[in-house]
Protein backbone atom coordinates (compact mmCIF):
# COMPACT_ATOMS: atom_id res chain seq x y z
CA UNK A 1 0.00 0.00 0.00
CA UNK A 2 1.43 3.79 -1.10
CA UNK A 3 2.10 6.16 2.23
CA UNK A 4 -1.03 8.36 0.58
CA UNK A 5 -3.03 5.55 0.65
CA UNK A 6 -2.85 5.22 4.53
CA UNK A 7 -5.86 6.49 6.13
CA UNK A 8 -4.78 8.99 8.98
CA UNK A 9 -7.80 10.23 10.41
CA UNK A 10 -9.79 7.71 11.48
CA UNK A 11 -7.28 7.14 14.13
CA UNK A 12 -7.63 10.67 15.72
CA UNK A 13 -11.34 10.33 16.19
CA UNK A 14 -12.48 9.19 19.89
CA UNK A 15 -12.98 5.57 19.64
CA UNK A 16 -16.83 3.90 21.13
CA UNK A 17 -15.26 2.21 24.04
CA UNK A 18 -14.90 3.69 27.81
CA UNK A 19 -11.33 4.85 28.28
CA UNK A 20 -9.33 3.28 31.29
CA UNK A 21 -6.99 6.00 32.46
CA UNK A 22 -6.94 10.31 32.07
CA UNK A 23 -3.39 12.27 31.73
CA UNK A 24 -2.40 15.81 30.67
CA UNK A 25 0.47 16.00 28.78
CA UNK A 26 2.24 19.41 29.40
CA UNK A 27 5.32 20.90 27.65
CA UNK A 28 5.96 18.70 24.58
CA UNK A 29 9.03 18.85 22.40
CA UNK A 30 8.71 16.92 19.63
CA UNK A 31 12.93 16.39 18.25
CA UNK A 32 12.90 14.33 14.91
CA UNK A 33 15.60 13.03 12.68
CA UNK A 34 15.37 11.44 9.26
CA UNK A 35 16.48 8.08 8.90
CA UNK A 36 17.27 5.21 6.38
CA UNK A 37 14.70 2.64 6.67
CA UNK A 38 17.05 0.19 6.23
CA UNK A 39 18.66 1.43 10.19
CA UNK A 40 15.17 0.92 11.69
CA UNK A 41 13.88 -2.08 10.07
CA UNK A 42 15.61 -4.68 12.06
CA UNK A 43 15.00 -2.52 15.15
CA UNK A 44 10.99 -3.19 14.60
CA UNK A 45 9.34 -6.62 15.01
CA UNK A 46 8.96 -7.75 11.08
CA UNK A 47 4.40 -8.01 11.84
CA UNK A 48 4.78 -4.16 11.62
CA UNK A 49 5.54 -1.99 8.69
CA UNK A 50 7.54 1.06 8.68
CA UNK A 51 5.31 3.74 8.38
CA UNK A 52 7.26 6.17 5.75
CA UNK A 53 6.66 10.15 4.40
CA UNK A 54 7.91 10.45 0.96
CA UNK A 55 9.93 7.17 1.04
CA UNK A 56 11.98 8.46 4.56
CA UNK A 57 11.44 7.14 8.33
CA UNK A 58 11.83 8.98 11.39
CA UNK A 59 13.32 8.52 14.78
CA UNK A 60 11.97 10.84 17.38
CA UNK A 61 12.87 12.20 20.92
CA UNK A 62 10.12 13.29 22.57
CA UNK A 63 10.40 14.70 26.45
CA UNK A 64 7.29 16.34 28.17
CA UNK A 65 5.53 15.86 31.69
CA UNK A 66 2.98 14.03 32.64
CA UNK A 67 0.18 15.37 35.38
CA UNK A 68 -2.92 13.97 36.47
CA UNK A 69 -2.70 9.82 35.92
CA UNK A 70 -5.32 7.90 36.72
CA UNK A 71 -7.37 5.68 36.11
CA UNK A 72 -11.20 6.51 34.93
CA UNK A 73 -12.98 7.17 38.67
CA UNK A 74 -10.45 7.75 40.56
CA UNK A 75 -8.78 10.98 41.70
CA UNK A 76 -4.93 11.54 40.91
CA UNK A 77 -2.19 9.98 44.28
CA UNK A 78 0.07 12.49 45.16
CA UNK A 79 3.65 11.23 44.04
CA UNK A 80 1.97 9.15 41.85
CA UNK A 81 0.19 11.03 39.34
CA UNK A 82 2.74 13.79 38.52
CA UNK A 83 6.21 12.73 36.65
CA UNK A 84 8.56 14.14 33.57
CA UNK A 85 8.77 11.60 30.42
CA UNK A 86 10.91 10.87 27.35
CA UNK A 87 10.48 8.43 24.81
CA UNK A 88 12.52 7.06 21.82
CA UNK A 89 10.03 6.30 18.99
CA UNK A 90 9.41 5.25 15.28
CA UNK A 91 6.12 5.14 13.01
CA UNK A 92 4.59 2.16 11.82
CA UNK A 93 1.55 0.65 10.56
CA UNK A 94 -0.34 -2.80 10.44
CA UNK A 95 -1.34 -4.51 6.93
CA UNK A 96 -1.68 -0.94 5.63
CA UNK A 97 -3.87 0.46 8.30
CA UNK A 98 -3.50 2.42 11.33
CA UNK A 99 -0.64 4.41 11.41
CA UNK A 100 0.77 4.39 14.64
CA UNK A 101 3.88 4.65 16.87
CA UNK A 102 6.47 1.80 17.54
CA UNK A 103 8.79 2.87 20.78
CA UNK A 104 12.16 1.93 21.74
CA UNK A 105 12.08 3.13 25.03
CA UNK A 106 10.19 5.13 27.41
CA UNK A 107 12.39 6.67 30.36
CA UNK A 108 10.01 7.90 33.16
CA UNK A 109 10.50 9.58 37.15
CA UNK A 110 8.61 7.51 38.90
CA UNK A 111 9.65 3.56 39.24
CA UNK A 112 5.76 2.67 40.30
CA UNK A 113 4.51 4.13 37.10
CA UNK A 114 7.49 2.02 35.20
CA UNK A 115 6.42 -1.42 36.55
CA UNK A 116 2.99 -0.88 36.05
CA UNK A 117 3.19 0.35 31.99
CA UNK A 118 5.62 -2.17 31.91
CA UNK A 119 2.87 -5.21 33.37
CA UNK A 120 -0.31 -3.82 31.92
CA UNK A 121 0.65 -1.91 28.84
CA UNK A 122 3.67 -3.95 27.85
CA UNK A 123 6.07 -1.53 26.82
CA UNK A 124 9.39 -0.73 27.37
CA UNK A 125 9.30 1.65 30.29
CA UNK A 126 12.80 2.44 32.47
CA UNK A 127 13.00 4.41 35.62
CA UNK A 128 15.00 7.89 35.20
CA UNK A 129 15.70 10.88 36.89
CA UNK A 130 14.52 13.96 34.61
CA UNK A 131 14.13 17.58 35.38
CA UNK A 132 11.89 19.86 33.38
CA UNK A 133 12.23 24.15 33.68
CA UNK A 134 11.09 27.17 31.78
CA UNK A 135 14.14 29.97 31.89
CA UNK A 136 13.93 33.32 33.58
CA UNK A 137 11.81 35.98 30.80
CA UNK A 138 14.23 37.85 29.09
CA UNK A 139 13.76 41.75 29.49
CA UNK A 140 12.65 42.21 25.72
CA UNK A 141 9.25 38.92 26.42
CA UNK A 142 10.60 36.74 23.69
CA UNK A 143 9.95 33.49 24.03
CA UNK A 144 11.39 31.28 26.91
CA UNK A 145 13.57 28.40 26.70
CA UNK A 146 13.23 25.11 28.08
CA UNK A 147 15.84 22.87 29.36
CA UNK A 148 15.24 19.05 29.29
CA UNK A 149 17.19 16.50 31.14
CA UNK A 150 17.42 13.05 32.16
CA UNK A 151 19.22 10.10 33.14
CA UNK A 152 18.39 6.36 33.57
CA UNK A 153 19.02 4.77 36.52
CA UNK A 154 17.52 1.25 35.64
CA UNK A 155 16.98 -0.85 34.00
CA UNK A 156 20.06 -1.91 30.92
CA UNK A 157 20.76 -0.59 28.36
CA UNK A 158 22.87 2.73 29.52
CA UNK A 159 24.22 5.13 29.93
CA UNK A 160 21.41 6.37 28.23
CA UNK A 161 20.50 10.26 29.17
CA UNK A 162 19.60 13.34 27.69
CA UNK A 163 20.26 17.37 28.25
CA UNK A 164 17.90 19.87 25.70
CA UNK A 165 17.78 23.21 25.42
CA UNK A 166 15.10 24.73 23.29
CA UNK A 167 13.10 27.51 22.42
CA UNK A 168 9.73 27.29 20.96
CA UNK A 169 8.25 30.13 18.53
CA UNK A 170 5.41 32.42 19.11
CA UNK A 171 2.93 31.15 16.34
CA UNK A 172 0.52 28.22 17.31
CA UNK A 173 -1.28 26.10 14.64
CA UNK A 174 -3.52 22.72 14.34
CA UNK A 175 -0.85 20.34 11.81
CA UNK A 176 -2.41 20.22 8.95
CA UNK A 177 -3.30 16.97 7.39
CA UNK A 178 -1.23 15.21 4.66
CA UNK A 179 2.01 17.76 6.03
CA UNK A 180 5.07 16.59 7.51
CA UNK A 181 3.87 17.87 10.68
CA UNK A 182 0.65 15.74 11.01
CA UNK A 183 2.62 12.72 10.37
CA UNK A 184 5.36 13.26 12.94
CA UNK A 185 3.01 14.53 15.37
CA UNK A 186 -0.75 13.37 15.54
CA UNK A 187 -0.52 9.99 16.36
CA UNK A 188 -2.97 8.63 18.20
CA UNK A 189 -2.04 5.02 18.19
CA UNK A 190 0.57 2.74 19.81
CA UNK A 191 1.70 -1.08 18.95
CA UNK A 192 2.90 -3.41 21.71
CA UNK A 193 4.19 -7.14 21.32
CA UNK A 194 2.87 -9.23 23.82
CA UNK A 195 4.40 -13.33 23.54
CA UNK A 196 4.79 -12.39 19.65
CA UNK A 197 1.07 -10.99 19.01
CA UNK A 198 0.87 -7.78 18.44
CA UNK A 199 -1.41 -5.26 20.20
CA UNK A 200 -2.68 -1.97 19.78
CA UNK A 201 -3.56 1.03 22.61
CA UNK A 202 -4.66 4.34 21.65
CA UNK A 203 -4.85 7.71 23.26
CA UNK A 204 -7.70 10.38 22.38
CA UNK A 205 -7.11 14.23 23.08
CA UNK A 206 -7.65 17.38 20.61
CA UNK A 207 -5.46 18.42 18.44
CA UNK A 208 -1.82 19.33 19.40
CA UNK A 209 -1.34 23.17 19.56
CA UNK A 210 1.66 22.81 17.37
CA UNK A 211 4.59 25.61 17.37
CA UNK A 212 8.34 25.07 15.36
CA UNK A 213 10.86 25.38 17.86
CA UNK A 214 14.89 25.66 17.64
CA UNK A 215 17.21 23.32 19.54
CA UNK A 216 19.50 25.74 21.13
CA UNK A 217 21.78 23.23 21.90
CA UNK A 218 21.53 19.11 22.58
CA UNK A 219 23.40 16.05 24.03
CA UNK A 220 22.20 12.40 24.19
CA UNK A 221 22.87 9.02 24.20
CA UNK A 222 19.05 7.45 23.98
CA UNK A 223 19.10 7.05 20.79
CA UNK A 224 22.61 5.14 20.78
CA UNK A 225 21.02 2.88 24.10
CA UNK A 226 18.62 1.90 21.65
CA UNK A 227 20.81 1.14 19.09
CA UNK A 228 20.25 3.77 16.55
CA UNK A 229 22.64 6.01 15.40
CA UNK A 230 21.81 9.11 15.57
CA UNK A 231 21.91 11.32 12.00
CA UNK A 232 24.66 13.64 11.52
CA UNK A 233 22.34 16.96 11.04
CA UNK A 234 20.42 19.45 12.71
CA UNK A 235 16.90 17.77 13.95
CA UNK A 236 13.10 19.34 13.13
CA UNK A 237 11.80 20.21 16.26
CA UNK A 238 8.26 21.37 16.92
CA UNK A 239 6.43 22.30 20.54
CA UNK A 240 3.22 22.02 22.19
CA UNK A 241 1.57 23.40 25.67
CA UNK A 242 -0.23 20.28 25.95
CA UNK A 243 -3.46 18.20 25.57
CA UNK A 244 -5.72 16.16 28.19
CA UNK A 245 -5.86 12.51 27.43
CA UNK A 246 -7.98 9.62 27.29
CA UNK A 247 -6.21 6.73 27.43
CA UNK A 248 -7.69 3.18 26.12
CA UNK A 249 -6.81 -0.58 27.32
CA UNK A 250 -4.51 -2.65 24.92
CA UNK A 251 -6.33 -5.31 22.46
CA UNK A 252 -4.87 -7.83 20.17
CA UNK A 253 -4.79 -6.82 15.89
CA UNK A 254 -3.30 -9.86 14.71
CA UNK A 255 -5.48 -12.76 15.41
Amino acid sequence: MSETAIDRITATLPPRRWPVMRQKWRELLFVHWPVPPGVLRPLVPPKLELDLFEGQAYVGLVPFTMKGVRPVGLPPVHGLSSFHETNIRTYVHHDGRDPGVWFFSLDAANSIAVALARRFFHLPYFHARMFLEREAPAEDDAPRPILYAGIRLRPDPRPASYLIRAVPQEAVRAAEPGSLEHFLIERYLLYTLVDDRVYVGQVHHRPYPVRSADVLSLDESLLRAAGIPRPDRPPLAHFASGVDVKVYAIRQVDR
